[in-house]
Formats: C-alpha cells, sequence, structure tokens
C-alpha cells in the first residue's frame, strides 16, 4: 500500500509541475507587452513565482524518488522532459 501511495504523490507533483509550466509560458509570453510599467513589473514577479514554484516541486519530487540505482525510470524521464526540466 505505502508504494501504491508514494507513487500517487510523485503523480500529484508531476501534474503539479506541468500546471506550473503551463502557466508559465503563459506568463512568458507576456512580458513586456503592456505600456504599463506596473502591469510588467507584476507580470515579471508571476513569472519569477512560477519558476520558483517549478524548483521547488521538482525538489520535492526527487526527495520523493526512488533511489534505488540513481537511474530515472521511463515514465519521470518523459514527464521531465515534456515540461523542459
Amino acid at each position: 500500500m505505502t508504494d501504491d501511495y508514494d507513487r500517487g504523490r510523485r503523480d500529484g507533483l508531476r501534474l503539479a509541475l506541468a500546471v506550473l509550466a503551463a502557466e508559465e509560458a503563459k506568463w512568458a509570453a507576456t512580458l513586456g507587452e503592456s505600456r504599463s510599467g506596473r502591469t510588467n513589473a507584476v507580470r515579471q514577479v508571476r513569472h519569477k513565482t512560477l519558476q520558483v514554484a517549478q524548483r521547488r516541486v521538482q525538489t520535492v519530487l526527487n526527495r520523493l524518488s526512488p533511489k534505488d540505482d540513481g537511474a530515472l525510470d521511463a515514465e519521470m524521464a518523459s514527464a521531465l522532459d515534456k515540461l523542459g526540466l
């Protein structure tokens, strides 16, 4: 049962990474487009916040990953490749 629980936690973190990556891409596309300096500053802060959140979730995911032989399983490697991490 703990293996299923751990796998579920890792899957949830992978989903969180995917959501954060999508949001980060959305904000990256709008950086510097506004004529308002305040709007551009807010967009930069949001973009940076999403990048920091991605790194933190990735750190937690790495800590929860099994340390069998140091190699990533194929599922995790493909998920990270999709996110560009």
